[in-house]
């Protein structure tokens, strides 16, 4: 589709914003959005929510204009629900079914025949089997909902207003698989248009195509993530080839340029001496002295001009790299021998207070750099599990073992101070650190130099989890078990690949509770263990082949 395509149903023309404070955020973008599903990619803080608010109307540009030609409707990250808000308020549709209610009761006014519409609650039906909330009360408090559950509500609430383009928002962060799937499955029966903001490859593989917001401004990628992912590594390349080209003309550049100039200054020289013979006529002197200082000007133009070209080929190569450069970590070596056994649960029993066993008789034993991950429906016990391994829940009656020092990070990484900088963190955490030492360790997590006393309370998910990372790995012995509760969540493309990377290469033990499937592959997970246990799978730890 042509960006200026006819069909468009919402067209960006030359937008830009800036944040409160006048920080550029989007800069001149151009954009057209038809009948297609397109993956909207870019690193956090890039201005992706901001796109849609612009797409929208809730935000306005700073510059440029936004054309509409269909109906929008915006699926936003989970947020709080009002005080008594109730599921039929949350899908637009109270005063409607008021409005039903009074007329089969025998109370409607003739306002309420005229606008009754009968074909309501079939159609509600349909959109909350849809989304696997079937027979949902529409009269129940939406804050007894899941986030899981307001989500899938939110979809509900899509296909009932049928607008002609939809806008998802990191849909899937929060959900279970089931929950993924079924956003998976409304998308790929959505026949109109539709802008997905997500970091989730398994839905983006769906899309028609890609369009990543970077501070460069937009660019558009045909085909679904693959394409995208393929496309993106051979740019990286081709970036990093061409910087090394520019570094090495810049560096000639400035040599031909001494050449030059020495060249220049020997031909002074000898003037100066035929000038201090005096046995030249004084003319022909001045003559040579004057055409010595107009070619002396020549070459100081014609150099900066070479300094300029090779300078702005050099910017644009820089920029390039920072457009495709992927977040690159070092994780200490843990020194953890294959034999030893880092983690062990002995027919372990665990429940909340009030409530019936979560965890009953479970055993498992974790040797060596193993990679378990946990998967599973949400609440149906894998954090719990993990805050046990950690020995942040205590058990009655069950022995769990832990050998080796572990660190766990949670969704929050809520062991992080969010009132104190990131170096200020590393130290209360690891106390015989020197300063020096921290903020060396700080650097190989890519928070140097100033970027090391930015406040917690400031970071993204991302850096977060970076910022947890170093914090916990970097002291003076590291961990020989990491435990990670969904490190992928609201982290964006660029910072998974990059945690992938880092967990690739950690020689330590790793107990992760994850839904993304393309994450688990990536770091090479060896067993899994599958959620709800059952007492007869318990002692084997319900594992199974990666």
């Amino acid at each position: 589709m042509s960006l200026r395509a006819a069909t468009s149903l919402v067209a960006l023309h030359d937008v830009s914003f800036a944040t409160p404070d006048g920080r550029p955020l989007l800069d001149h973008i151009d954009l057209a959005f038809g009948a297609e599903r397109t993956g909207l990619v870019g690193r956090n803080g890039v201005g992706k929510s901001t796109l849609l608010k612009i797409i929208t109307g809730e935000a306005l540009p700073s510059g440029g204009a936004v054309s509409r030609a269909g109906r929008i409707g915006l699926l936003c990250q989970i947020v709080q629900p009002l005080p008594g808000e109730i599921v039929a308020d949350a899908l637009g549709i109270a005063a409607d079914l008021a409005r039903l209610g009074r007329l089969e009761s025998g109370l409607g006014t003739d306002e309420d025949f005229a606008e009754a519409d009968w074909t309501l609650e079939t159609r509600l039906a349909e959109a909350l089997a849809a989304v696997d909330l079937a027979g949902l009360d529409p009269a129940r408090q939406m804050d007894r909902l899941s986030g899981g559950q307001r989500t899938r509500l939110g979809l509900a609430a899509l296909l009932l207003a049928e607008p002609d383009l939809i806008l998802l928002d990191e849909p899937t962060n929060n959900l279970d698989a089931d929950g993924r799937a079924t956003v998976g499955r409304i998308l790929a029966g959505w026949k109109k248009g539709a802008i997905v903001v997500s970091h989730d490859r398994a839905l983006l593989r769906d899309m028609d195509r890609i369009v990543e917001l970077s501070t460069l401004g937009a660019r558009i990628y045909g085909g679904n993530y693959d394409l995208y992912a393929e496309r993106k590594s051979a740019e990286r390349a081709n970036a990093v080839r061409d910087l090394d080209l520019a570094k090495a003309e810049a560096k000639a550049t400035e040599r031909r340029i001494q050449a030059s100039v020495e060249r220049q200054q020997k031909r002074d020289g000898r003037g100066a001496k035929n000038r201090a013979k005096n046995d030249q006529p004084k003319i022909l002197l001045d003559a040579k002295r004057d055409r010595s200082e107009r070619t002396a000007g020549a070459l100081g133009q014609r150099a900066e001009r070479q300094r300029q070209e090779a300078a702005e080929w050099l910017a644009d190569a820089e920029a390039e790299v920072e457009r495709v450069e992927t977040l690159a970590l070092r994780l200490p070596t843990t020194g953890l021998p294959a034999g030893r056994i880092v983690l062990t649960f002995e027919k372990v029993d665990f429940a909340y207070p009030g409530q019936p066993a979560m965890i009953r008789d479970f055993s498992l034993t974790i040797t060596g750099p193993e990679r378990i991950a946990l998967i599973g429906a949400n609440g149906a016990g894998k954090s719990t599990l993990l805050r046990l391994a950690a020995g942040n829940l205590e058990q009655t009656g069950s022995i769990v073992q832990r050998p080796v020092t572990s660190a766990m990070l949670g969704q929050n990484v809520d062991f992080l101070d969010p009132a104190l900088s990131i170096v200020e963190n590393f130290r209360r955490l690891n106390p015989d650190a020197s300063l020096n030492h921290a903020h060396a360790v700080l650097a190989r997590f890519l928070y140097r130099n100033q970027a090391a006393l930015k406040p917690v309370h400031a970071l993204s998910g991302g850096e977060m989890l970076r910022a947890g990372l170093a914090c916990v790995l970097g002291g003076a012995t590291p961990p020989g078990l990491l435990i990670l509760d969904e490190p992928t969540n609201h982290l964006d493309l660029d910072s998974i690949a990059a945690i992938e990377a880092a967990l690739r290469e950690f020689d330590g033990a790793l107990l992760i509770a994850s839904h993304d499937e393309d994450f688990l592959e990536a770091i090479g997970i060896g067993r899994r263990i599958a959620f709800p246990l059952t007492r007869a799978d318990a002692g084997a730890a319900g594992a199974f082949p990666a």
